[in-house]
This record gives structure tokens, C-alpha cells and sequence, in this order.
């Protein structure tokens, strides 16, 4: 994996011209092909935590479309450590692409109805799993080695920009980018949260994971906007999509109609409405999961 900043790319046109606003995005698709984003972010400790306490496995949880699985599949393949993904439901043949591609990669793919899942390692033993033998990974993969990777994405903008924007924002799904940007040292800027998921649930599960890892410290510093998720997760418009694909052809740049698009569909409506004053400064982080389209595809069609 390569040690170097990924791009910070800002971007133009008439309505950032007209509402007085700068607008740049943070490349962190970039990273690799096969490990994007947030997931690397939040991989990078937890593989280094793995090796150092000599585990034979890394193993995690996730559905059938999980980035994350892709994600730690591909980082066992890379690191040469032995992966283990419980998959919840049961198993479809031929496998989707994630799953074939996380298959590809050397994971052993165990398949648990819902029901079971939701003991996650608990069920360990009855999959004849050892829990000594395995470094293991919550479901999303977000933990404090991993708020811990993603608390470097706030200074590493910065050091690009030499100054501070106004506004930091991402999308969230388990919350462990947002509130490793939160909980970043000398970042002194307002973090936006564009959740994935229905509901206004995310402000007390970013809360309380800050909580869980560093008691006794407050943080003011966040706000969600929860308008954006386009009837829930994986959920979509042709609104979105006209959106995504009008991105794409504009700027060459592709974004994920799970996260990252609805994301910047929100930031762009808000500077529309006015949300930001004249004169703001934001950077959107393109967290990844471009690889999610193939499955999107499969699913729905080529609509992006």
C-alpha cells in the first residue's frame, strides 16, 4: 500500500461560483483498486494488531454485498493473512461478484441463517472456530484501531490544504469515519455525517462509540444530515442516479450510489438551499466502495 497522500481535488462550476463556495473531494477511492477508502483507514491497524499477536485468522461478519468483506478479503490477500467472513443467509449459487471475489482471495465463506448470525462470536465454536486462533473483526469493521486510522484523514487534509476548511464531510454506515474525524487531534472544523441509513439514530451510535473508546472526553464538533438516504441502505432513485451518472461525466469521477453518492447529491443541495455561508470552504471524502457497483449492477442493471 502506498504511504502517499491520496488526491485532494477541488472542483468547479457555476452554482460553487454563484453561492460563493469552495468545494474540494479527498480521493480516497485511490488508495487501491481492491482496498478503497475508509476500509483500508479503518484496516491498517487492526491488520498490524493481527500480525503483532500472531493470529492465524482474521475473521469478520457481513452480508452478502458487504464492503467490508470485500475489503478484509482483499487485505488478507495482500497481507498474506488467513481470512475467515461469516456471511449472513444462506448461500446462493453461482455467488455474487463480492462474494466470488472474497472467494477468489483465499476467505473461507461460512454461510448462518439471520437468526444465528446475530450471536456473532458467540457462534464461533459451533462453526468449529477457535477464538484463540483468530484476530476478529465487528461486523463494518469499525473499532478503536480503527477511528484510530480514520482520525489521520482530518490532519492528512489539512497538511494538503495548509488551512483548515470549515467543513469535513462524509457518508456513514456504522459511523467509525465519522467518529474517528471527530475525535482528531487539532482538527478544528465542523464534521457533516450524510448517513446511509433511515433514521436519526446515527447522532447516538457516533456518540456512543466515542464514548466506548475515549470516556470522559465531549465533542461538539458534528452534526448529521439525515435527508439524504434516499429511502434507506442500497436504496436509490433515478434522481440519484441521473445525479451520480451528471458527476461522472462532469468531473471523471465515479461515485457509489450506497455512500459516496448520495453524499455529494446532499452537499451540492445543500450550498443549492443556502445551508453554507458565503465565502465556505468544505472537502468531501470520497470514502471508496466502488466496487459495490458491480453488484449494484447485477441486482438493478446498468443504471451507472
Amino acid at each position: 500500500m502506498t504511504k502517499e497522500f491520496t488526491p485532494l481535488n477541488q472542483l468547479f462550476n457555476s452554482l460553487l461560483d454563484e453561492k460563493d463556495v469552495q468545494l474540494w473531494i479527498k480521493r480516497d477511492d485511490l488508495t487501491h483498486p481492491e482496498l478503497q477508502g475508509n476500509k483500508w483507514r479503518k484496516l491498517k491497524y487492526n491488520i498490524s494488531e493481527a500480525s503483532q499477536t500472531n493470529k492465524k485468522y482474521l475473521l469478520t461478519f457481513g452480508g452478502a454485498f458487504s464492503n467490508h468483506i470485500f475489503a478484509t478479503a482483499a487485505a488478507g490477500k495482500l497481507f498474506n493473512l488467513k481470512t475467515i467472513g461469516v456471511i449472513r443467509g444462506e448461500q446462493i449459487i453461482p455467488l455474487n461478484s463480492t462474494l466470488h471475489f472474497a472467494k477468489n482471495c483465499g476467505m473461507d465463506l461460512r454461510f448462518v441463517d439471520r437468526k444465528t448470525y446475530s450471536l456473532k462470536e458467540k457462534l464461533l465454536p459451533s462453526l468449529n472456530i477457535s477464538l484463540e486462533e483468530c484476530y476478529v473483526l465487528p461486523e463494518g469493521g469499525t473499532n478503536k484501531l480503527a477511528l484510530q486510522g480514520c482520525a489521520e484523514l482530518g490532519l492528512e487534509i489539512i497538511d494538503q490544504l495548509d488551512f483548515t476548511p470549515d467543513y469535513i464531510c462524509t457518508s456513514c454506515g456504522t459511523g467509525g469515519t465519522i467518529a474517528g474525524l471527530i475525535h482528531s487531534k487539532k482538527l478544528n472544523t465542523h464534521i457533516i455525517g450524510f448517513p446511509a441509513l433511515k433514521g436519526d439514530f446515527m447522532q447516538k451510535e457516533v456518540k456512543d462509540l466515542l464514548s466506548n473508546y475515549f470516556p470522559n472526553k465531549e465533542y461538539d464538533n458534528f452534526s448529521f444530515q439525515n435527508d439524504y438516504h434516499f429511502g434507506g441502505y442500497a436504496k436509490h432513485s433515478s434522481t440519484l442516479l441521473d445525479f451520480i451518472n451528471s458527476f461522472k461525466e462532469e468531473y471523471q469521477i465515479q461515485l457509489d450510489p450506497i455512500y459516496t453518492g448520495k453524499m455529494i447529491y446532499g452537499i451540492f443541495d445543500l450550498i443549492d438551499k443556502g445551508f453554507f455561508s458565503k465565502g465556505s470552504k468544505i472537502v468531501a471524502i470520497h470514502t471508496g466502495g466502488l466496487q459495490g457497483i458491480l453488484g449494484f449492477r447485477e441486482r438493478f442493471g446498468n443504471l451507472i
